[in-house]
C-alpha cells in the first residue's frame, strides 16, 4: 500500500497534467476564444427635418415622446451638420464620409440622370460587410436611379424604397407636364409599384425594418431607415391624420417618431438594444418655401437649400446604453462625414482606400472628457461646386456668393411654394457661439480671425477644387455613370 504522501503527490501530478489539458484544448488545439461582440447600427436620416421640429429641440405643438426619449436616455448634439443642404450631396457625404465635392455629385439627381455614386466608392454597408455585418436600406436612396447604382450595389443586402425625392412624380406642383415619370417603388432592383400611396410610406419602410431586425439579432446589422418624409409632398396614415396641434406637418413628424419608437421597441424585444448604436437625424433643414408644409430651423437662419445654419444644422440624437452618456448635451461641431470613420473604429474595420474627409470622432460621442474635434475646420460647397463657407471652431466664414431668401415673408400653402428671392451674400464672418443666428458680420472687426479662415479656404480649393475659380483639386473625384 502506497503511502499518503506517495499518493497525494501522485494525485497533484493528475490534477496538474490535466488542468494543462484543458488549457491546450481550449486555447491552442484550434478552439477559437469568445469572439468579440460587434455594435449593431441603426442609422434613421429625416429628409428636410428642421432643426426646430423635434420636442427636445423646442418644437412646439408636435409630439416626438420617443425622439425625446432616445435624448433622455443618450446624448442630444446641438451643432451636427450636414456637409451641403441638398438631398444627393447630402447623402452622398453621409453614406461615404466625403465631401460631395470630392464625388462630384452636387444638388439633388434628377430621375432621368445617368450619374449617381460611383461603384468604386465604399459606403457605410460596404465598410461594415468586411467585418460580417448584414446590411439593409429601406426608404429615400437618391443617389442614381440606374440600376447598377442602387443601394444593393452598393452593400445593401437588402432595399425598399423610391430612389429620389417623392416630389419628382408626375403631381409635382411647379413641373410642367412630362417632367417626371411615374413615381417607382423599388424592392432589390425590380419597380413593384408606380405611383404608391404615400400615405404608407413611413408605415411601410418601419415594417420592413423590425423584420429586417428581427431577422438579423443572430450577427451584426447595420440598418439604414431613410425616410422620405417630411420632404414634400407631406402625407400621413389614417391612424395619425389629424392627430397634431400643427397640422398635416405636425401628422407627419409624429408618425416618424411612432416609427422611431417601433424601432426601439424591436431592438429591445431581441436583446439588442444594449449593443446597438441608435442614430437619428436629418438630410438637411427644412423647405421654407413651402410654408405650413414645412418645418421651422428653430433660432437659426435660413433653411434647406443655403449654407446659413438653418440649411445645415440638423436635429441629432445618439442612443446606446453604457456607452454614449444618458441626458447629456454636446454642442462640439460635427459633420455627416465622420459618421463612416467612427462605425469603421467601431467595428474595427479598415477605412476605404480611397481618401476620404471625415474623422473618427467617437471620444466624442463617448463623451470622454477634454475630447476635441480633431478637424481644424469644416467646408460647405454648394452649386456646381463653389465653395461657399468654412466652419473652424466658433468661426464661420461665407464666401461671396448668391443664396436664396423669403425675405421675411412666409412659405406657400396647399402645398405649393412660394418663390425665393435672390440673397447676395459677401466675405462675412461670423462668431457662432455669440451669434448662432448670423446676424452680426464681424469680418472688419476680426481681421486676424478672417485671414487664418481665408488661408483654410484656400487649402480646401487646392484639394476639392471650386468651381469659381477653375482649380481641380487633386482629390476630386468623378461621379459613376451608367451608358
Amino acid at each position: 500500500m502506497e503511502s499518503p504522501r506517495v499518493v497525494s503527490g501522485w494525485r497533484w501530478r493528475l490534477a496538474w497534467i490535466l488542468g494543462w489539458c484543458v488549457f491546450w484544448a481550449t486555447n491552442a488545439s484550434g478552439a477559437a476564444p469568445a469572439p468579440v461582440r460587434l455594435p449593431n447600427v441603426v442609422l434613421i436620416f429625416c429628409d428636410d427635418l428642421g432643426w426646430g421640429d423635434v420636442g427636445c429641440f423646442g418644437a412646439k405643438g408636435i409630439r416626438t415622446p420617443n425622439i425625446d426619449s432616445m435624448a433622455r436616455r443618450g446624448t442630444k448634439f446641438t451643432s451636427f451638420h450636414v456637409a451641403q443642404a441638398v438631398c444627393s450631396a447630402s447623402r452622398a457625404a453621409l453614406l461615404t464620409g466625403c465631401y460631395p465635392n470630392r464625388l462630384g455629385i452636387h444638388g439633388a439627381l434628377g430621375p432621368n440622370q445617368k450619374i449617381g455614386l460611383h461603384p468604386e466608392e465604399m459606403t457605410i454597408a460596404e465598410v461594415l460587410k468586411t467585418r460580417g455585418y448584414a446590411t439593409a436600406m429601406f426608404g429615400k436612396w437618391h443617389l442614381g436611379r440606374p440600376a447598377e447604382l442602387l443601394p444593393i450595389r452598393q452593400g445593401f443586402d437588402e432595399y425598399f424604397g423610391l430612389p429620389y425625392s417623392n416630389d419628382m412624380w408626375p403631381r409635382h406642383p411647379s413641373a410642367q407636364t412630362g417632367t417626371y415619370p411615374p413615381l417607382p417603388l423599388i424592392d432589390g432592383d425590380r419597380v413593384v409599384e408606380e405611383m404608391p400611396d404615400q400615405s404608407r410610406l413611413t408605415q411601410r419602410y418601419t415594417e420592413r425594418a423590425v423584420d429586417f431586425i428581427g431577422r438579423s439579432a443572430g450577427k451584426p446589422f447595420f440598418l439604414y431607415l431613410a425616410h422620405s418624409m417630411p420632404h414634400v409632398p407631406i402625407f400621413a396614415s389614417e391612424r395619425f391624420a389629424g392627430r397634431s396641434k400643427r397640422g398635416l406637418f405636425g401628422d407627419v413628424i409624429e408618425e416618424l417618431d411612432w416609427s422611431v419608437g417601433e424601432v426601439l421597441k424591436a431592438l429591445r424585444r431581441h436583446g439588442l438594444e444594449d449593443n446597438t448604436l441608435v442614430l437619428f437625424t436629418s438630410d438637411n433643414g427644412p423647405w421654407l418655401s413651402y410654408g405650413h408644409h414645412a418645418g421651422g430651423a428653430g433660432p437659426f437662419r435660413e433653411g434647406k437649400g443655403t449654407s446659413f445654419e438653418g440649411g445645415i444644422r440638423v436635429p441629432c440624437v445618439m442612443q446606446w446604453p453604457g456607452r454614449i452618456p444618458e441626458g447629456r448635451v454636446c454642442d462640439t461641431p460635427l459633420m455627416t462625414i465622420d459618421v463612416l470613420p467612427t462605425l469603421a473604429g467601431l467595428a474595427g474595420a479598415a477605412l476605404p482606400p480611397r481618401k476620404i474627409d471625415g474623422m473618427d470622432v467617437w471620444p466624442i460621442l463617448r463623451g470622454v472628457p477634454g475630447a476635441t474635434n480633431p478637424h481644424p475646420a469644416y467646408f460647405t460647397y454648394y452649386n456646381q461646386g463653389d465653395l461657399i463657407a468654412v466652419t473652424s471652431g466658433d468661426w464661420k466664414l461665407f464666401l461671396p456668393h448668391v443664396s436664396q431668401t423669403l425675405a421675411g415673408g412666409s412659405g406657400g400653402t396647399n402645398g405649393a411654394p412660394a418663390r425665393y428671392r435672390a440673397l447676395r451674400v459677401g466675405l462675412e464672418l461670423y462668431n457662432l457661439r455669440q451669434d448662432p443666428g448670423e446676424t452680426r458680420d464681424l469680418a472688419a472687426e476680426e481681421p486676424e480671425v478672417l485671414s487664418r479662415m481665408l488661408l483654410l479656404a484656400e487649402e480646401a480649393r487646392l484639394d476639392l477644387g471650386d468651381a469659381r475659380t477653375r482649380r481641380v483639386g487633386s482629390g476630386v473625384r468623378e461621379p459613376g455613370r451608367v451608358p
